[in-house]
């Protein structure tokens, strides 16, 4: 048998980290495969964790019978069960061949790539996959498989499904009772698509705001989080005799360990905290989720003192299987165990090892299952590790039906209606009770009946900046007006609430107007984000900054009293918009349900308060971009607004003007580097030629030698126009000030996009440049409009944690263009590597 992908070097310098890190309760080294003398112990203490104890005890009928399928199983079976590949890359063929466990639908996947797929589309997908799985030609055993989903904040992947606020909202609200709902909606609407497990919830404790996950956590606190954490899982799973049942799915608490507390909140990061810290802040959802019977675990990509957790076996063996006696099965992220040095995407024996038994392998399954085959029958990976992973994962299934369920065209809830009015009055109701006063001079809120009020701002009419990342897509940032039916937007929400009291209400996003209102809305904030591409260096609002600004002052040079709410993924430094304005709101990331804001801001036909506010900070915010992290143990602690903080209608305080910071930097989305005619986040454009100096641009024409010039394009005001002479190789790289580390970026497969106006035939030759490795793009370019996306992962052998070009071209042929957009943007099926 031919070996996929390893060489008989890696394989022994592997073999050196292998039992390194199977010193177990001792095995926390640093990940220096290619050197193992350099690897020097981070002790981990089992006997020093929490305990915890599921309800859900291992029954003598089940294990009997997993040992009996195990006898029948082949090799070849047992290890199918142990992969998770991602619709886009596995046929329903594959899962009849290569006895596949579970497959997942990742964010932006859909049936036939179609994002307003219908209930009947997402069955008859699943089905045919299901029925492929218990194909009895190929299998010696019945085993179905499992289908996961990011169910993050609702059934979130599926048009027309409740979206419910991000968690962060949710651990302002202060409510256990209400995430166990939210929980059980959640679990009926992913029931009724014919799915059965749900990567959900995420547990992390966010220590460090700059993170781009921090909407994902529900507090800075770990006794929050622990109250969440059991109560989402028990409306996830069921409790007691609704344990699993027809109505609920398995929960997954992720993602295992310390992604909360990673070093500058870098996403995949590193944390450095202490044994101690680990185990009693960022391990405290986990003890609560394995009390209320959570069924799966997530590992993260993230490191504990250089250690990928897909690697620690002290932490995922010693410490969450025998220490915290959890007994069901761990999965990987998304292709993490390739970070692990020694192991590639199809060739990982090292995580397995460690304790993960299912690999998320979206894309390079193939490989991987016929490695660990040969691993297996080689010894690297003994039987009875194999046979365990196989045990947790039937133990899974049977415990949640899989094994003896029926179809999923066929079980009792399937095709049942999603976005129901009764899961979206739940989710009205954790608008309501999400939402943190932080500012109410003069009483303004609640406002009055019978007002004139003009809405404005970018988030005004708009549920995708409502309901942020994990929405449809990956990023959530494709989404348009046409993608949430039965959703509210704000405007709408204030709209009907305002025009039953007797109010009227106009809707400019700009602030313009010809009668003065009484009073203005104004909503702004964070566009969608998700994971590393949230990811920030302080802790400012940097989307839409300079816009919601100039906005707040013209309608305060007007006279006109305004109320901000404010669209955010984590607490963000906002001072100078709280100063200009009357009332300010946090509503974080509301989702759908936008009505649910108006029913807390607006009076009665009575004049009083509908509903007060009841939202109290779960984060502490900060009264500086460079405040972080920022959390309530800390010494010296100084926020702006403290933990815990969130007036109410009661009380009729006055804040003060609050102090500023100026800053120089344009900050936009992460990863985008030129729009709008900006630069942004730090990035420049800088020009060079053979034999010269490289000239940066600074807004006026510069040129290098003879090649090239770059200048303000005569076309449009917020293009850069770049002129090559022919005479000569030139070229253009966009940088920042020091290498950049794009490397999150690549394993997710990003793109790197360029949008550009051709002025004149293409050369002959032209090449993108990312790092130190160009392609040829000449063939993708024509006269006119062009927009141009090629994979990261197109850019074979390049570094790309130190990148010091994300984006560049060159030539040294003829060629006349304006740049108008330049950024990464999130993968998209289809796109193929330029050809040479």
């Amino acid at each position: 048998m031919v070996r996929v992908g390893v060489t008989r070097a890696r394989f022994v310098s592997r073999l050196a980290v292998i039992a390194a890190i199977g010193a177990g309760s001792v095995g926390a080294y640093a990940q220096t495969p290619q050197a193992p003398a350099q690897l020097a112990p981070m002790l981990v203490h089992p006997e020093k964790w929490p305990t915890a104890r599921s309800p859900i005890a291992l029954d003598p009928a089940i294990e009997t019978k997993i040992t009996d399928i195990l006898k029948q199983m082949t090799l070849e079976e047992k290890v199918g069960q142990t992969l998770q590949p991602e619709i886009r890359w596995v046929k329903p063929d594959d899962i009849r061949d290569y006895h596949i466990g579970s497959v997942e639908n990742g964010g932006g996947s859909f049936p036939k790539g179609d994002k307003h797929a219908t209930l009947q589309n997402w069955v008859d997908m699943i089905q045919s996959y299901w029925e492929a799985s218990i194909d009895p030609r190929v299998n010696h055993v019945r085993i179905p498989l499992m289908w996961a989903v990011d169910a993050v904040h609702g059934h979130n992947n599926v048009f027309g499904a409740t979206i419910f606020p991000h968690n962060i909202g949710l651990g302002a609200a202060h409510d256990p009772a209400l995430i166990t709902r939210i929980g059980a909606a959640t679990a009926a609407e992913v029931r009724s698509t014919g799915m059965d497990w749900a990567f959900a919830p995420t547990i992390a404790v966010a220590r460090d705001d700059r993170w781009g996950r921090t909407y994902e956590s529900y507090s800075e606190n770990p006794r929050i989080v622990a109250d969440y954490a059991g109560a989402v899982v028990k409306g996830l799973e069921g409790n007691g005799a609704t344990f699993l049942d027809k109505d609920h799915v398995s929960a997954t608490a992720k993602h295992f360990l310390g992604d909360g507390s990673t070093d500058y909140g870098r996403d995949q990061g590193n944390s450095l905290v202490s044994e101690k810290e680990l185990s009693t802040v960022d391990a405290a959802g986990y003890v609560t989720a394995i009390d209320a019977g959570v069924q799966t675990v997530m590992a993260s990509y993230s490191s504990w003192h250089g250690i990928k957790m897909h690697a620690n076996k002290a932490l995922m063996t010693d410490v969450l299987k025998t220490r915290m006696g959890f007994d069901g099965l761990i999965i990987g992220d998304w292709n993490a165990h390739s970070q692990i040095p020694g192991c590639t995407l199809s060739d990982c024996s090292i995580a397995f090892n460690a304790g993960v038994d299912v690999f998320n392998v979206p894309t390079d399954w193939k490989a991987l299952y016929h490695n660990m085959i040969h691993e297996v029958q080689s010894g690297e990976i003994t039987m009875a590790r194999l046979d365990d992973a196989v045990r947790r994962v039937l133990r899974v299934k049977f415990r949640a039906g899989i094994m003896t369920e029926a179809a999923p065209k066929d079980r009792p809830n399937t095709f049942k209606p999603i976005g129901t009015l009764e899961h979206r009055a739940v989710a009205r109701e954790a608008v309501q009770k999400s939402l943190v006063l932080l500012k109410n001079n003069g009483s303004l809120l609640p406002i009055k009946p019978g007002a004139r009020i003009l809405v404005a701002g970018e988030g005004a009419d708009n549920v995708a900046m409502q309901t942020g990342g994990w929405t449809l897509s990956w990023q959530g940032n494709d989404n348009g007006p046409g993608e949430f039916p039965g959703a509210t937007s704000l405007y709408h929400g204030i709209e009907a609430e305002a025009k039953g009291a007797g109010g009227t209400v106009t809707l400019s996003a700009d602030g313009s107007f010809t009668t003065k209102p009484d009073v203005a809305i104004v909503v702004f904030g964070e566009t969608p984000y998700a994971e590393y591409m949230g990811d920030q260096t302080d802790v400012a609002l940097h989307h839409g900054n300079n816009e919601s600004l100039a906005l707040l002052k013209r309608l305060k040079a007007q006279g006109v009293p305004v109320v901000s709410v404010l669209l955010s993924g984590r607490p963000v430094y906002v001072n100078p918009q709280i100063n200009l304005s009357d009332a300010f709101v946090a509503a974080f990331l509301p989702g759908s349900e936008g009505a649910g804001v108006a029913d807390v801001l607006l009076a009665g036909r009575d004049g009083k308060p509908q509903h007060d506010f009841r939202g109290k900070l779960s984060f502490s915010w900060p009264k500086r971009p460079d405040q972080t992290p920022l959390n309530v143990s800390d010494a010296n602690y100084d926020p702006q607004f403290a933990y815990g903080f969130g007036l109410i209608y009661a009380q009729h305080a006055k804040t003060a003007r609050l102090p500023e910071v100026k800053t120089s930097v344009q900050y936009g989305d992460k990863d985008v580097y030129f729009t709008k005619g900006i630069f942004w986040n730090g990035y420049g454009l800088s020009l060079g030629a053979p034999g010269t100096t490289r000239i940066n641009y600074t807004g006026k024409p510069v040129t290098a030698g003879t090649a090239i010039t770059a200048a303000p394009s005569p076309r449009d005001p917020k293009a850069l126009h770049l002129a090559w002479s022919g005479k000569g190789e030139g070229g253009i790289d966009i940088a920042a000030a020091a290498p950049s580390d794009i490397s999150r970026e690549a394993n997710g497969s990003m793109l790197v996009s360029l949008t550009l106006t051709v002025n004149g035939p293409p050369p002959s030759s032209v090449q993108l440049v990312v790092g130190d490795t160009a392609l040829p793009i000449a063939k993708l370019l024509h006269a006119g409009a062009n927009h141009i996306e090629v994979g990261l992962p197109c850019f074979v052998g390049q570094d790309f944690e130190k990148a010091h070009t994300v984006i560049g071209l060159k030539t040294d042929g003829k060629l006349d263009l304006d740049l108008i957009d330049a950024r990464l943007v999130e993968n998209k099926a289809g796109t193929t590597c330029p050809a040479n």
